[in-house]
């Protein structure tokens, strides 16, 4: 019989769960995050299952786990751990695990006003608007994104023939704009575009072998942006993510936004500084921007986006894992479906 137990601040960022372990996780090993990241993945990936899945999680749940610096300039390392894997970046629990360390007291940034987390995309840089002893805004600027691929021609299931373009914040979308076989995002419920989310996933993967032009061990499309008209005139578009087999996103998504923001810039849609309005499934929004330009290893030309949110609190934690209970280490209804 093994047990085990793990403290957790709950909240949100623009309504999207956050989950941020802060007691009971492994220690890891490795040079970096993304190499820490790949040893959880090898010998811990049943905790990310047992705090993100039923029972206690959800199909929607997202979460981190808060660890030490990793580099000497850095406040915070985190790893990301969600319903679909053990991403490399995401933006939503960024924002939030952010907000929730600095008013809970678990950090103190080496300088004010800033925040360095050690991500396994990379470094991520944040500043941080105080409202007396809550944290009002983060604004992070990404890993380098990039416009990878424009109006690759898919087929899907449903929609028939689809042009795509394929941008890295982070996490590799597939973006599907406004198009002659799909009207927006605003004429189909949740549920239709989560199933046509799954598809097209499969269809994308099937179709081109996508992979990080500097770093080949991020490869493959895990997510899926569906976009559309925005619900207000403050806002400049609105989108619909799909991670994975189940999880919708309530928030604009972070790495989403700053995929797309990347789009835009490589189309002309978008110029440096420029102020992006993201709107969400549910109207809440990220403001992203190019914050300047850059170029991979690779010579693929890149820039540097900036994603700016809000997260909130709503209580704190603790979750029990015994391996003599049933579904201990979780499970999702998709691993029953027939």
């Amino acid at each position: 019989m093994s047990k085990h137990s793990f403290t957790s601040i709950e909240g949100h960022t623009e309504g999207m769960p956050v989950r941020m372990v802060i007691a009971g996780a492994p220690e890891l090993v490795g040079a970096t995050m993304d190499e820490r990241r790949r040893a959880f993945v090898g010998d811990h990936d049943w905790i990310r299952r047992a705090l993100m899945l039923e029972p206690r999680g959800h199909s929607h749940m997202s979460g981190t786990i808060l660890y030490p610096p990793l580099s000497e300039d850095a406040d915070m390392s985190l790893v990301f751990i969600e319903t679909s894997g053990c991403l490399p970046m995401c933006g939503h629990a960024s924002i939030g695990s952010i907000s929730f360390a600095l008013e809970a007291g678990l950090i103190q940034p080496k300088s004010a006003g800033t925040v360095v987390v050690d991500v396994p995309a990379g470094t991520l840089h944040a500043r941080y608007l105080m409202d007396g002893d809550r944290v009002a805004s983060v604004r992070f600027t990404n890993v380098p994104s990039f416009l990878l691929h424009r109006d690759i021609e898919i087929e899907h299931p449903y929609f028939g023939r689809l042009a795509v373009d394929l941008a890295y914040g982070g996490n590799f979308y597939p973006i599907v704009e406004v198009q002659p076989n799909f009207p927006g995002c605003e004429h189909f419920s949740p549920e239709q575009l989560l199933e046509w989310g799954r598809q097209m996933q499969t269809a994308v993967n099937s179709t081109i072998d996508v992979a990080h032009p500097d770093n080949p061990d991020i490869r493959g499309v895990k997510h899926v942006m569906w976009t559309g008209a925005p619900f207000s005139n403050d806002a400049d578009a609105r989108a619909v993510v799909i991670a994975g087999d189940s999880l919708i996103d309530r928030s604009p998504c972070g790495t989403g936004t700053s995929a797309r923001v990347a789009q835009r810039y490589a189309r002309g849609l978008l110029t440096e500084r420029q102020v992006f309005r993201h709107q969400s499934l549910i109207g809440s929004c990220f403001t992203g921007r190019v914050e300047s330009t850059t170029r991979l290893n690779s010579g693929l030309d890149a820039v540097l986006p900036s994603v700016e949110g809000r997260a909130w609190i709503t209580g704190r934690s603790e979750y029990y894992v015994d391996n003599s209970q049933p579904y201990a280490h979780g499970f999702s209804l998709q691993e029953y479906a027939n």
